[in-house]
């Protein structure tokens, strides 16, 4: 058997009864600020569904991170994206995915899936440096997005 499908979780179900969560893939398609918010907003679209976009919010350090990760700017000394990106190449680990899991109180929640030669593993992130991360590799990781949190509007538990 091969490894898990990064789009189920692990155990196969949503913990408490609740259904596998299903996961869709996602493209960084926009980095926008809106004034007067300090709030910058990536416009994350579904691949399968283009129609469909998920805008969260990020900080305003993050925002610039990942405008630099998207553009690939280079940087006179290796910011901490560049930095983690390089230390994981080193190391031989892949990030075999991000996933964003669930929202509370506004907060995006993500995982990171990892695999290196001693198995896979789960590690959980922020959202946005999972997003800057996958950007900042040699070959961008998949993003992969909660379908409840694009169809519906306040908390998601994560699943599992």
């Amino acid at each position: 058997m091969g490894p898990p499908d990064p789009g189920v979780p692990a155990n196969g179900t949503g913990g408490r009864g609740d259904p596998p969560a299903q996961f869709r893939p996602v493209e960084v398609v926009d980095l926008t600020v809106e004034l007067p918010s300090q709030f910058p907003l990536v416009s994350l679209r579904e691949t399968d569904r283009p129609h469909r976009i998920l805008v969260i919010p990020i900080g305003l350090p993050e925002g610039v991170a990942l405008a630099h990760a998207r553009g690939r700017v280079a940087t006179p000394r290796p910011l901490t994206h560049e930095l983690m990106a390089s230390v994981l190449g080193r190391f031989s680990i892949d990030v075999v995915a991000l996933r964003l899991v669930g929202r509370q109180a506004g907060t995006y929640l993500a995982e990171l899936l990892l695999s290196g030669s001693r198995g896979r593993e789960t590690v959980a992130c922020r959202a946005s440096d999972g997003l800057i991360l996958t950007q900042r590799l040699t070959v961008p990781a998949p993003v992969l997005v909660d379908v409840r949190l694009i169809e519906s509007e306040g908390d998601v538990v994560p699943a599992g």
